[in-house]
């Protein structure tokens, strides 16, 4: 089991990548229990979802690395808690190859929003819960724009703080950073 003395959602190392938005969200308790508002599209994110999935994860699994050219991503963990790595593959972006990497508890409700062209996975330190949204649906998308690297490549230069991790047999074949395609601005 991996412990960290941080017990609310911040970002660890590196800088934020230049258009994502990690929002604080506002759970509104009384009597019957609570309510909070998971996304509100006047917070002016790069994202315009049209796919919302809800995903369980285990201790120790990591779910990543994922590259997309077409869309936009949400992530939001709702129970458990996890490390966020994300890597900028936009050449025209001020945070170019720049790295961060962010620990989130469902204790303390954030969402991350992230553009395209921005290498992401999660690490769940428990077992998880988090809310996915895209802004394509994976029907849309598929194999076409769904690409992957080691999520330990030393070239994404993100200091996860564990040795080994649970992954998909699909990103256990995974390539490295350099194997992935060019991010062209507008998509494929």
């Amino acid at each position: 089991m991996h412990s960290t003395k941080t017990k609310e959602s911040t970002i660890l190392s590196g800088e934020a990548i230049q258009d994502s938005l990690l929002v604080t969200l506002n759970e509104h308790f009384d009597a019957r229990g609570s309510f909070t508002e998971v996304f509100q599209d006047n917070w002016n994110s790069v994202i315009n979802p049209v796919q919302w999935s809800m995903v369980k994860s285990e201790e120790g699994v990591l779910r990543g690395m994922h590259y997309h050219r077409r869309h936009d991503e949400y992530f939001c963990l709702i129970q458990g808690s996890c490390y966020l790595g994300l890597k900028d593959l936009r050449p025209e972006s001020s945070t170019y190859l720049k790295s961060s990497l962010y620990y989130l508890t469902a204790s303390d409700l954030k969402a991350l929003i992230f553009p395209r062209g921005v290498v992401h996975g999660w690490y769940f330190i428990e077992p998880s819960l988090h809310l996915q949204a895209v802004s394509e649906s994976y029907e849309g998308y598929g194999d076409e724009d769904n690409f992957g690297c080691r999520w330990d490549d030393p070239q994404l230069g993100i200091p996860w703080p564990f040795e080994s991790a649970i992954i998909s047999e699909r990103a256990n074949s995974f390539g490295s950073l350099d194997d992935l395609p060019p991010f062209y601005k507008g998509g494929l």
